[in-house]
């Protein structure tokens, strides 16, 4: 996921039960800080979504907070539940899907 750059200033510490999310794309909502190392974005994703395979120089991770939500990594495939995590190795192929339920992650990545 592309993040862009973002004040990392603006807010050090999140309430994951009360932060705002804003439209990132249809069906995505979210919220992201970004520093020159590490961005973190909390996602709240529709039912029935799905994203497109790719792979980044960097390593990414996450959690699952709320809902499922299946992820792909390489040639494993898992439905993750709240309070499973994931990790993507720097390079690997990886995708992601919601089915009938939305999903809320924490997702970080290492730029």
């Amino acid at each position: 996921m592309n993040f862009g750059l973002r004040n990392v200033e603006k807010m050090s510490f999140w309430n994951l039960k009360t932060l705002k999310l804003d439209e990132f794309r249809p069906g995505i909502l979210s919220k992201l800080e970004s520093g020159s190392n590490l961005t973190m974005a909390l996602m709240e994703i529709a039912p029935n979504k799905e994203g497109t395979a790719h792979d980044h120089p960097f390593d990414q991770c996450g959690i699952v907070i709320e809902g499922e939500i299946e992820i792909s990594v390489g040639e494993e495939k898992k439905l993750l539940k709240p309070i499973e995590t994931y990790f993507i190795p720097a390079g690997t192929k990886h995708n992601w899907k919601t089915s009938v339920l939305s999903a809320k992650i924490l997702d970080i990545v290492a730029k």
